[in-house]
C-alpha cells in the first residue's frame, strides 16, 4: 500500500492534467495519481517522460531495455510492471527482460546491448561512470545524440523508481 493516498483526481487544480493525461495515455496510472498531488511537479514530470520515451529518437528496444534495468537494479517492481508489456511490443525477448539481474552472465544480450547495460548499471550503482563504460556506450549510441538521450533515459527512470519506491507506490493499490 502506498505512505500517502492517491490525489482526488476531480480537484479543480489537478482536472486539466488528468485530461491530458486520459487523452495521451489512456488512463491515469498510479504513478500519475500520486505526482497529482503536486500538479506542478505532476506536468514537468509529463513533459519530461513523454520527451524521454515518445519524443526522443532512442530506439525503442534501448529505452526499454534501460528502463527494464533500471527497475531490476533498484527493485522497483511497479515500473517494471508497466514497462514488461512494452520492452516485449518493442522487441525485448521474454528470456531477455529474465535475464537482466545477471546479464553479465548471459549470452541473450548483443554487443551495443552489454555497453547499454553496463553504462545504465554504472549510472545507477555508482552515478560516476569509468571513462571505458562511457566510451563503449557512446560507440554502440554511434553519436553524441544518441549518447544524450541514453543518459537521460537512465536518469530519468532512476528519477522514477526512487519516487515509486520511497512513497511505496505499487501496481496492486486500490484508489
Amino acid at each position: 500500500m502506498a505512505r500517502l493516498p492517491y490525489a482526488d483526481l476531480s480537484h479543480p487544480e489537478a482536472q486539466p492534467l488528468v485530461d491530458r493525461i486520459v487523452a495521451e495515455r489512456g488512463s491515469v496510472l498510479h504513478l500519475y495519481q500520486m505526482l497529482l498531488h503536486s500538479p506542478a511537479v505532476a506536468g514537468g514530470w509529463l513533459n519530461y517522460l513523454t520527451s524521454i520515451r515518445q519524443l526522443s529518437s532512442l530506439p525503442g528496444d534501448i529505452r526499454e531495455l534501460v528502463i527494464m534495468r533500471v527497475a531490476s537494479v533498484n527493485g522497483a517492481p511497479y515500473e517494471a510492471d508497466q514497462h514488461a508489456p512494452i520492452a516485449l511490443k518493442e522487441g525485448l525477448s521474454q528470456a531477455q527482460l529474465d535475464a537482466l539481474p545477471d546479464w553479465e552472465a548471459s549470452t541473450l544480450f548483443s554487443e551495443r546491448e552489454r555497453a547499454v547495460l553496463a553504462y545504465t548499471d554504472a549510472m545507477t550503482r555508482q552515478v560516476q561512470v569509468p571513462e571505458p563504460v562511457f566510451q563503449a556506450a557512446r560507440a554502440a549510441m554511434g553519436s553524441d545524440k544518441l549518447t544524450v538521450e541514453l543518459t537521460a533515459t537512465v536518469a530519468a527512470y532512476n528519477m522514477v523508481s526512487r519516487f515509486l519506491e520511497a512513497l511505496q507506490v505499487h501496481s496492486h493499490d486500490h484508489r
